[in-house]
């Protein structure tokens, strides 16, 4: 059965394509063959903003290969197409009414074909949405409005959805910038639980809540043995406030064993304070995983080597559990600071505190055969030891601030779409 699915793999990735234009990029294990560059397919149009476009994409916050049919990607959308409004921590939601959701595509031809999708719906089968969760249940501070300024108010069924898992019987995790939450749905999109620090049973640690605004859980994966949940955090924790934790280069991931609901922290150093951070992870071993950390520009040829968008594998086999005991909403605290005032590695060691180690593995600004012109890279998946994808979330084509403006990618001169790139590792993962 192998054999035949690799042959039939082999042609459906292959069947119009010349040995001028693929590379042989190849999963040994499958004896697939993959593209430098996978992009989707026209995307239908959403809705218009005034003559803007708002394009029915969106996808790619997080990316899940299928494990039963290598030609099949799972890519996640956030809460929806939104761009900055001009209040003070305000978004301008051009489709309020949207329902995150898990995209299926699949790779043909070296393009990615969108099949289907899987609607996000509470426990009541009732569809969620994306806007800010109310104070007490995940509240992040931000105001939603309508394209006419008119405010949208709180949904207890929001969800900004970032993080993507799937458990060994089909189900999905999914981690989010609220709360933040981690819920679990079923196969076809239902809630089964919700995973917060306010829940009761399993909970997150308390600290948690004070994750910046949309800087939430943007990461989420799960083990290879299926017993472990493992998200990180995109940015360092207001704790206990802005200010406090200013050049702070830690972030926080949080393990928990989903039998029990136990969790662990571990701190994460990031390169740069200035960066938009950690947009990923992906597990490569039940300790190891590949992280993406960037910034939030767009490369040129003239930009290129000032922008950074790179993918570290780390370890968490020696890091310190950083857990508070007592889950206070600080955490864990040293010398009546937190984690996050400590900001480096030099103060983490002066408390005996060594953080997961973190080897770079790929640079996607020298790492992919053309230059790569999206500012979002965000989904992250492992196919074999010396191969892995990254796709881009494309904001439904849409960005601005108080006004609504098609997104344009400026090495290209067109607005972006979801793409996968597929990246030959010259070292491999461990």
């Amino acid at each position: 059965m192998r054999k035949l699915y690799s042959v039939l793999g082999i042609a459906l990735l292959c069947a119009s394509c010349s040995k001028d234009d693929v590379s042989k990029i190849i999963d040994p294990i499958v004896n697939l063959i993959y593209p430098d560059k996978a992009v989707a397919t026209d995307p239908k149009v959403l809705g218009t903003v005034g003559e803007v476009k708002v394009y029915n994409g969106g996808y790619g916050s997080s990316m899940v290969q299928d494990p039963n049919d290598k030609t099949v990607f799972y890519l996640l959308t956030d809460r929806g197409p939104n761009i900055d409004g001009t209040e003070k921590d305000s978004k301008v939601f051009a489709n309020p009414m949207f329902t995150p959701q898990i995209g299926k595509f699949r790779l043909k031809d070296n393009v990615l074909v969108f099949e289907s999708a899987i609607e996000l719906k509470n426990k009541n089968g009732v569809k969620l949405n994306g806007l800010p969760n109310p104070e007490g249940k995940g509240g992040s501070g931000e105001k939603a409005l309508d394209t006419n300024g008119k405010d949208l108010g709180k949904s207890e069924d929001g969800i900004d959805s970032e993080g993507l898992a799937r458990g060994t019987d089909g189900s999905w995790w999914v981690s989010d910038e609220y709360g933040p939450h981690i819920v679990h749905f079923d196969a076809s999109g239902k809630e089964i639980e919700r995973i917060n620090p306010w829940t009761t049973g399993k909970k997150l640690p308390l600290v948690f809540a004070k994750r910046r605004p949309n800087r939430g859980m943007e990461g989420l994966t799960i083990t290879p043995d299926g017993k472990t949940l493992v998200g990180i955090m995109q940015f360092p924790l207001y704790n206990p406030s802005k200010d406090a934790v200013k050049n702070s280069l830690i972030i926080r991931i949080v393990t928990m064993d989903i039998a029990t609901g136990n969790t662990k922290q571990y701190a994460y150093m990031m390169e740069r304070s200035d960066l938009q951070a950690v947009s990923e992870i992906a597990a490569v071993s039940n300790s190891t995983f590949i992280v993406l950390e960037r910034d939030g520009e767009y490369a040129t040829e003239a930009t290129r080597g000032k922008v950074f968008k790179k993918i570290y594998q780390i370890d968490l086999a020696e890091a310190t559990d950083i857990s508070d005991p007592n889950n206070g909403d600080k955490g864990r605290l040293f010398d009546d600071k937190s984690v996050e005032e400590l900001k480096d590695a030099t103060t983490l060691a002066k408390y005996n505190i060594k953080p997961v180690t973190k080897t770079l593995v790929a640079d996607l600004m020298t790492d992919i055969k053309e230059l790569y012109p999206h500012d979002k890279a965000e989904g992250l998946a492992v196919i074999n030891s010396s191969l892995i994808a990254v796709c881009n979330d494309d904001d439904f084509g849409v960005t601005g601030e108080g006004t609504y403006k098609s997104k344009m990618l400026p090495a290209i001169g067109a607005v972006d779409k979801n793409s996968i790139y597929f990246i030959k590792l010259k070292t491999p993962l461990k």
